[in-house]
This record gives C-alpha cells, sequence and structure tokens, in this order.
C-alpha cells in the first residue's frame, strides 16, 4: 500500500512539471503550483519529498530575487557575455535588418494556424494579368535566346527598345513617379514568364526592379532624389546598376575596400564639402550600358568635418554616382558563363562627389549595409525565385512531352521505373517551387523587409531548380547535350551556376544565413538577450537579462513538453479551418516537428553560444529544417487553392513526403554530430522517441506521378496550370514549341498511333520502313487513307521533334536538317522490300500465312504475317508491353525453347566440361541463336488452320517438324544427324 502512495504521489509531482510546462505558467505562478503540489504529495506519502525536496527548494530560488540572481543569473550572465564573439556595427546591422513572418511562427515551435489561414493568398490585378498577356507576351515573341547568345551576344536594339518603353525597368516604382507599381506577386509572374523565354532578357529586367538604385531610393532616398532619378528609371530613360562585390569582396561583402573619405573639394564649379571615392568594383550588371550607378563603400571623416571629432569610421554607405562622372570607368564586359546579359567593371580613384549623392543625404551614412539587407530581400525572394521556378516550370513541359513522345524498346521512355524515379522528382519539385512562390510573394505582398524568408527562397529555389535541370537532362540525355538552337535544356543548364551564385552564394546562405539571421528575427527573447550581454552598462543589463533570461527558460521547457507529448501520442491537431481529411495529418507533423525544432534550435544555442557561428554544418542543418517547415506549409496553402484532383495530389503528396523526410535526415544528422553527446542524446530521445517515423515516397507513388507527368488538360491539370505560368507555344518551328508540338499532335491521335505501332510491334506488316507498313496497312484495308496520312505526318513531326542541331566545320552555323520522313519526302522511304520477298516465296511454292501467335487482336491494325517471325534485332521487344509492363517469360518465349531451358533430366556437368559447346560460351551463344531461328521455321503446330490456304497445307507437309518430346532435341540443340536446316 505505502509503495503505491508513493508511486502515485511521483507520477502527480512528475505531471505537475509537465502542465507548468505545457501550460507556460508564470516564473511565479509556476512555483506556488509546484510548491502546492509538493505539499500535496507528502501527505500521500511523506516519501515524496524525495523528489519534492529539489522541487520546492528551486521553487524558493526561483521566487526570491537576490537569491535568483546570485546563483543563477549573474553565473549565466557571466559565462554567456564571455563565449559570445564581439559584434561590429556591421554585424549589429546585419541582424537587426529585415522582419520577420510566418516562419516566426514555426521557429518558435507553436504555428498559429489562424493567421495562417487568413493571408490573402496572391492574385494578379486587372492591371497585372493584362500587362502579361499582352507586353510581356509582345516581348518575349521577339526573343530568340540561341541567337541572343550565340550570335547577337546582346539583346536586339528592338528588344531594348521595347523593354524601356513600356515600363519593364519601372516595375515596381510608384505611379506618381511614372512606373507600373505592381505587386510582389506580379513581378514574379513577368520575370517567370520572361525568364521562359529568355535568362538573358529576365536578367536584364531584373536587376533594376530588385538591389538597385530604384529600390533603395524608394525606401531610403530624399525627396530631391526621388524627383531627379526614379522618373528616369521608370521610363527607362537611365538604367542603373549597383556596385557593391570586387575582386576582395564577394560573399563577404561588410569587407569591401572600397573607401569614401570626407573632404572639400570642387563640383560644378563651387566649392563643397563630399567625398573623395577610390573603389574597384566587378561583376555588376548591367554595368556597360548604366547611366547612374549605385556605390556601397566604407566612409570615413579622419577630420571630423561632419561636425563629430569622436566619429572617424561611419561604415558601409551608399551612393548614386551618374555613370558619366568625372573618373568614374565603366569598364569592359564579363561573359557569365556564356549568358550574354550586360555584366562588367566600374572603376575610380580620387573621384570627388558631393555630400548630397549619399542615398537619404548624410543621416543616412553609415547605414548602407542595413539598406542593402533589407532591399537584398527583393532578388532573393522575387527575381531569382522567379528564374528558378520558370527555369522548372519549362522543364517540366519539355521533357514531360519528350518522354511521352521518345519511345525505346518500343515504349515510351516515360514509362520506365528508372525515368521515372527522375521524372516524378521533377513533378514534385516543380509543384513544391509553384508553391513556396506563391507564399513568400504572399509575404513579400504584405510589407515588411522578412530577410530570413527571402534567403530560405533564393537557397531552396535555386537548388531544386538545379536538381530539377539536371533530371531532365538526364531523361532527355543526347537530344539535350547537343548544342544549337533546337536545344530545349541547354540554355537553363547553362544558367545555373550564375543563379547559384548570385545575391549571396548558397554555401553561405545555407550554413551561416537561414539559421543565422533566423535565431536573431525568429527567436522570441535571443536578439534582446545578445544586446544585453554587450551592453555596457551591466548593472542595468543584468536587471533586464533576469527576467527576459527566466521567460526564455519557460519557453524552452514549454517547447520541450510540447515535443516530449508530440512524440508518443502525435504533434497537435491545430490546423487551419480549411483542412481536410488529406491534409490534416501533415499539419499534425508539422505542429510535431515545429515544437521539435524550438527545442532543438534552443539547445543548441544555449550549449554552444558563439561557437554555433562556426559550427557551419549543424547551422546548415538546422536551415534545412526551418526550412522545410515553411516549404511544407507552401505545399499545403497551394494545394488548398488548386484543383484538388488526383494527378495534384499525387504532386502533393510526393513534395510533402519529400519535406518531411528531409526534416527528420537534418535531425538526425544534427544530433548524430552534435559535440554535447549528452545533451543531443537527451533532445534526439525526447523529439523521436521511437525513432524515424517518415519515409521516402513509396516505389508506387512515384510510379503514378511518373504516370501523371505525362498527362495533360484534365489527367493532369497541374500541367494544364503550367502553361499560363510560362511563354507557352506549340510553333513547330520553335525552340520549346517543336517538342509540344509532337507532344500535342500525339495526344489528339494516340488511340491510333497506339493501335498502329502495336500491331507493327506484332510484325503485322510487310515492309522496312515505317512509311512501307503505313502503306501495307491502307492497301490492305487495315486504315483508311485518311489515317494513314495522319501517321505519316505526326510521324515526320515526331521525327523533327528528336532531331538534334548540326553545324559547319568551324561550328559557327547551324544548318539547316533535311526530314526524311515528311509528307513530302515519306515516298523516297518506300522499299520493295515485300515486292522481292512475296516473289521469292512464290519462286519456292511458299505461301504467307498467319501462325496463331502473330494473331493480334481485335483492337488492332491487324494483317497477315510472314511464317517466319523475325528475331533478334529485328525484333527488339527486350520484354517489354507498349504499356511499360515486363511480358512473362512465357509471354517471350516459344514452348520449345522453355522445354529446352528447363530440361535438366541428362544433364552431365563433367560431360558437358568437356563439350566444346559448353567450354566455347561465344560458339554455344552462336549455335543457341541459329537454332531458335530454326525453331521460329518450323514452329507451325498452331496454325489457324481455318484461314490457312491451301498452299499453306503444302508447304507446312514439306517441311520436317521436330517433335518436342523427342528427347534429342535437349538444351536446344539437335544433337544426331537429322538436323537439318
Amino acid at each position: 500500500m505505502a509503495i503505491g502512495l508513493f508511486i502515485l504521489a511521483i507520477i502527480i509531482q512528475l505531471a505537475m512539471v509537465l502542465a507548468i510546462f505545457l501550460l507556460s505558467l508564470s516564473r511565479v505562478t509556476g512555483s506556488i503550483v509546484a510548491l502546492v503540489t509538493v505539499l500535496v504529495t507528502a501527505f500521500i506519502s511523506p516519501w515524496s519529498l524525495i523528489l519534492g525536496i529539489p522541487i520546492a527548494l528551486l521553487c524558493i530560488v526561483l521566487l526570491v530575487a537576490p537569491i535568483r540572481q546570485s546563483l543563477i543569473t549573474k553565473p549565466v550572465y557571466k559565462t554567456l557575455g564571455g563565449a559570445m564573439p564581439s559584434m561590429s556595427d556591421t554585424e549589429r546591422e546585419a541582424l537587426d535588418a529585415g522582419t520577420s513572418w510566418w516562419e516566426k511562427e514555426l521557429f518558435m515551435g507553436a504555428p498559429d494556424w489562424n493567421t495562417f489561414a487568413q493571408y490573402p493568398y496572391p492574385e494578379l490585378s486587372a492591371e497585372e494579368q493584362s500587362f502579361i498577356d499582352n507586353e510581356v507576351e509582345v516581348l518575349c515573341a521577339m526573343l530568340d535566346e540561341w541567337k541572343i547568345q550565340h550570335e547577337d551576344k546582346e539583346l536586339s536594339p528592338e528588344a531594348w527598345q521595347f523593354i524601356k518603353a513600356n515600363g519593364f525597368l519601372g516595375l515596381i516604382i510608384p505611379k506618381e513617379f511614372g512606373g507600373l507599381d505592381f505587386s510582389s506577386y506580379a513581378q514574379s509572374r513577368i520575370m517567370s514568364k520572361i525568364a521562359s523565354r529568355s535568362p538573358t532578357a529576365a536578367v536584364t529586367c531584373m536587376v533594376p526592379n530588385s538591389l538597385g538604385p530604384g529600390e533603395l531610393l524608394m525606401h531610403y532616398g530624399t525627396d530631391e532624389q526621388k524627383q531627379r532619378w526614379l522618373p528616369g528609371l521608370a521610363k527607362g530613360d537611365e538604367v542603373p546598376c549597383f556596385g557593391l562585390t570586387g575582386p576582395e569582396a564577394g560573399s563577404d561583402a561588410g569587407a569591401i575596400p572600397d573607401t569614401g573619405v570626407v573632404c572639400y573639394g570642387t563640383h560644378e564649379g563651387e566649392q563643397v564639402l563630399g567625398l573623395r571615392m577610390n573603389f574597384s568594383k566587378r561583376w555588376i550588371t548591367l554595368a556597360p550600358i548604366a547611366t547612374v550607378v549605385g556605390l556601397a563603400f566604407k566612409m570615413h571623416d579622419p577630420e571630423g568635418l561632419l561636425g563629430n571629432p569622436d566619429k572617424t569610421d561611419y561604415g558601409i554607405t551608399c551612393a548614386l554616382v551618374p555613370a558619366s562622372h568625372k573618373g568614374v570607368i565603366i569598364g569592359p564586359r564579363h561573359n557569365p558563363i556564356g549568358s550574354p546579359f550586360m555584366n562588367g567593371t566600374v572603376d575610380g580613384k580620387d573621384v570627388f562627389i558631393p555630400l548630397d549623392y549619399i542615398i537619404g543625404g548624410v543621416e543616412n551614412a553609415g547605414r548602407g549595409w542595413r539598406m542593402l539587407m533589407e532591399c537584398l530581400g527583393v532578388g532573393r525572394g522575387i527575381s531569382l525565385p522567379a528564374l528558378s521556378t520558370s527555369a522548372s516550370e519549362m522543364t517540366y513541359l519539355s521533357v514531360g512531352a519528350f518522354a511521352k513522345v521518345r519511345e525505346q524498346f518500343k515504349i515510351s521512355v516515360g514509362k520506365f521505373e528508372g525515368v521515372q524515379d527522375a521524372t516524378s522528382r521533377m513533378a514534385s519539385n516543380t509543384y513544391m517551387l509553384e508553391a513556396f512562390r506563391h507564399l513568400v510573394t504572399c509575404g513579400l505582398n504584405q510589407g515588411g523587409t522578412p530577410s530570413v524568408m527571402t534567403a530560405m527562397a533564393k537557397y531552396y529555389a535555386t537548388e531544386t531548380m538545379r536538381s530539377v535541370v539536371n533530371d531532365g537532362m538526364d531523361v532527355v540525355g543526347g537530344r539535350a547535350v547537343q548544342m544549337g538552337p533546337r536545344n530545349f535544356l541547354a540554355t537553363p543548364y547553362q544558367a545555373i551556376p550564375v543563379s547559384i551564385t548570385v545575391e549571396g552564394a548558397n554555401i553561405l546562405t545555407r550554413s551561416l544565413m537561414i539559421f543565422g539571421q533566423g535565431a536573431m528575427r525568429c527567436h522570441p527573447y535571443l536578439f534582446d538577450e545578445l544586446q544585453l550581454l554587450q551592453s555596457e552598462d551591466k548593472e542595468s543589463a543584468l536587471k533586464q537579462f533576469d527576467t527576459l533570461f527566466f521567460k526564455h527558460l519557460g519557453y524552452t521547457f514549454n517547447r520541450g513538453a510540447k515535443a516530449f507529448v508530440a512524440g508518443y501520442v502525435g504533434g497537435s491537431n491545430h490546423a487551419p479551418s480549411f483542412a481536410d481529411s488529406f491534409t490534416r495529418p501533415y499539419y499534425k507533423h508539422i505542429n510535431r516537428l515545429s515544437a521539435s525544432f524550438a527545442l532543438t534550435a534552443d539547445m543548441a544555442l544555449g550549449l554552444l553560444a558563439g561557437d554555433l557561428k562556426r559550427k557551419e554544418m549543424l547551422s546548415g542543418r538546422l536551415a534545412d529544417i526551418h526550412s522545410h517547415l515553411f516549404i511544407s506549409t507552401a505545399i499545403l496553402q497551394f494545394y488548398e487553392h488548386g484543383t484538388k484532383s488526383a494527378s495534384e495530389r499525387l504532386h502533393a503528396e510526393v513534395a510533402l513526403q519529400n519535406s518531411l523526410y528531409t526534416i527528420q535526415e537534418a535531425f538526425e544528422a544534427f544530433f548524430a554530430n552534435f559535440p554535447n553527446r549528452m545533451a543531443a542524446s537527451l533532445v534526439s530521445f525526447v523529439t523521436f522517441p521511437s525513432g524515424r517515423i517518415f519515409t521516402p515516397p513509396s516505389d508506387e507513388l512515384k510510379r503514378k506521378l511518373g504516370d501523371a507527368f505525362m498527362d495533360d488538360y484534365e489527367a493532369n491539370p497541374f500541367r494544364d496550370y503550367l502553361k499560363t505560368m510560362v511563354y507557352y507555344n506549340t510553333e513547330a518551328d520553335d525552340v520549346t514549341g517543336r517538342m509540344e508540338h509532337a507532344y500535342q499532335t500525339l495526344l489528339s491521335i494516340e488511340p491510333l498511333w497506339q493501335r498502329f505501332k502495336k500491331a507493327e510491334h506484332k510484325d503485322s506488316f510487310e515492309g522496312l520502313t515505317f512509311e512501307d507498313h503505313v502503306v501495307y496497312a491502307s492497301q490492305n484495308g487495315d486504315i483508311t487513307e485518311e489515317e494513314a496520312e495522319v501517321l505519316i505526318q505526326y510521324n515526320a513531326i515526331r521525327f523533327d521533334s528528336l532531331l538534334t542541331d548540326v553545324f559547319d566545320k568551324h561550328l559557327l552555323h547551324a544548318q539547316e536538317r533535311n526530314n526524311p520522313h515528311s509528307l513530302d519526302n515519306a515516298v523516297q522511304q518506300l522499299t520493295d522490300y515485300a515486292q522481292l520477298k512475296n516473289n521469292a516465296q512464290a519462286r519456292n511454292g511458299i505461301a504467307t500465312h498467319i501462325t496463331a501467335e502473330n494473331n493480334v487482336d481485335s483492337n488492332d491494325l491487324a494483317a497477315p504475317a510472314s511464317t517466319d517471325k523475325p528475331t533478334g534485332d529485328a525484333n527488339p521487344n527486350h520484354g517489354y508491353e507498349s504499356d511499360g509492363d515486363v511480358a512473362m517469360v512465357k509471354e517471350q518465349d516459344t514452348i520449345e525453347e522453355v522445354r529446352a531451358q528447363t530440361d535438366f533430366d541428362e544433364y552431365d556437368p563433367e560431360v558437358e566440361a568437356l563439350d566444346h559447346r559448353h567450354r566455347d560460351a561465344e560458339s554455344h551463344l552462336s549455335e543457341r541463336m541459329s537454332n531458335n531461328h530454326r525453331l521460329n521455321q518450323y514452329n507451325t503446330d498452331e496454325v489457324d488452320r481455318s484461314a490457312a490456304s491451301e498452299d499453306a497445307e503444302i508447304a507446312k507437309n514439306d517441311i520436317e517438324k521436330p517433335a518436342t518430346t523427342d528427347p534429342k532435341w535437349q538444351d536446344g540443340l539437335r544433337r544426331d544427324e537429322g538436323d537439318k536446316v
């Protein structure tokens, strides 16, 4: 009895602790509840004080401020303060820059789904839709990327004029200054459509609308600067560029050596206070044609001319300088991996500019890094994800068409499981990118500059695009390897490194920025604690830290309790109001993983402190977890606003399973490599008590999605939707339209084509060429003349879509490709094979007849077949049926072959070892193949006698036919002298 009461009391105490954490009670309230519980359980069993006394003592410490501060707060403050690295003004500006949005909810471990459900789904206004349907459509039709890249090496004058005249460089500028003032979502859609036609044109339009003078002027410029520059930028009269990176500063842009020193100089004939500039910028997009240059530099005032002699170094500052300004040197062009968008150098030595060239005036001196960090969000969150989404969507469309049209082993290549492993990944990743784009632009549409979210968008969009395009290259193979104006994959493939590198290299973005900035911007207490740890007023900071630190502890224990409970009973059931039976389980998983992430992040920050900055592999895994939580919610939101068709559900299901599995594996790798093994094991047990719970998509799911990848219209509404996102056409002589034209033509005649090919594969037609077969079927009455013409026309379109380019000896000019299968040329493909064969058979008294095996189904295009069934290379089925299934052995082999290969009654290894047929594998195989041909000739016992002619009966009787039970036909080889050919 006493033992039972003791156990009950202990359980009550533990339940009380768990409840305090789950309910997130305050320090005072939680301590009082704990003390009362200890007293109550002491009456139940005095032995419960074994646990109760430590709990009571801790509560007393927490309640009495002097004791708490002496025993806990001061030691923690001192320890953490010593562990934190010093922070420069630039780093402080970067960490403090930007805002947070939905990613903060996921970081904190308790996402508010009511808030999520109320986010306005991004849509285009009537004006924005009209611009995409008209101006963007016209621009795309003007662009030929092969000509741009390999002949002109730049946009045509007509394209440039159209871009400038129609406001493509002023999408973000307010209408009061002559701009279009479009939403973030509209900008993304516009850039995607242009990029689907020409990455060169897309980058040209992208830069003025992202990181550039226009963006900086709108947010920070003085009224005078806005009036001076924005109208010209909106109309295209002014072409901007922004100089940030240089030979000594790439990812570490804060280390730029470019300087501006405050001094007096002459400007427009007057002596004014200004800056003596020295700078050397590289890899600056639009620099070769820019009329106005934005510059980032470090500003110094050694003489205190700005009025504060104690402040000599102001830090990074941004200025706007006319390209024609004295001393500014616009240098030669770079060649960014073959993509000829304008990119070059900007240099200047002892260039004097007045102080009012500083963006925002002298008041913004030293605020350049913060300005850049906040404005980089546009390029990271809109432009680069738009280009990545576009490349993936065009790859989806083109490779899906190719996978359907291209046949190998007599079936579409998209039916092979090895190919479907890649195409299912392409389909789900493209779906993810479109979903990701919608949620990110939703956040940007609401204002603010969510730097963490846009860093996620930049990294995972460009990396996913790399995966999609690489998979596409694998599927398409040689058709995508051979360069030329027909190649629809080479351009996005070549552009991959540019997207990966610009706007913050991807390695840096994942390993440092996403979680590093995420912890500062998304954690409810960390940034304020960090500020207090580095405060010079230690006494005041300690008092504030005391309050903040225990709130932080309460937050951590609350997330730990939620993760612990979720590990055993699953995550919280909280979900948006629109959740259904398909999506609800995923919301539950996200609730669980979000709480687990909050606990794991706090463990990492608390135990590693400043060292986490150097543990980039650990930081990168935390970035993967945080980002894929965000991506999962984006997929769920996109699915909710989609068709919810079976095909779209397949896309969403595979994408969600990929994200959840990625999150799980990132957790496992993080725990396996965390330096403090005890802490890692404890948190791992709390978050994943039963081990791994997610698996990657099953083969069955991938097969289904691989099939859907080749469908269109009602069978795959997502593919139909993608056509509205890009520049879509079916022109037979267009780089992307050519394959789509073949694909759409196939869809329109597919029943006829499949019936014909099935009959052709069963050797129902005489002749050597496709045209022979069509004529034979037409003359035999199996197809009409109209159907014959349709087949010839499609075969010509199909063949042309698969042709690659050829060039002159010096690879300067692509040659025109002749199509031997066109309707005009088809007659030249006809042969006299059938006539010659019939004549020969007539001379030898052999009549054509139909064997049971060669009979075709009633739905096939049946035609009489020859008695000598083609074998070997003439009939390379390789065991595959037209629907991609593998034929069983009994369907592939004759009765004689089955018997020969399975009769082991007289098998003698020693005898065979001495037999030349078994010692010489090559000659043995040759004999077997020869015998197979003979067997096919002799196989007539299943002749359809009702259909056979009298001549066929005579011919049959003249042929010596071996009995299937004759033991002399062992192992498929005739072993007596009666073996005749």
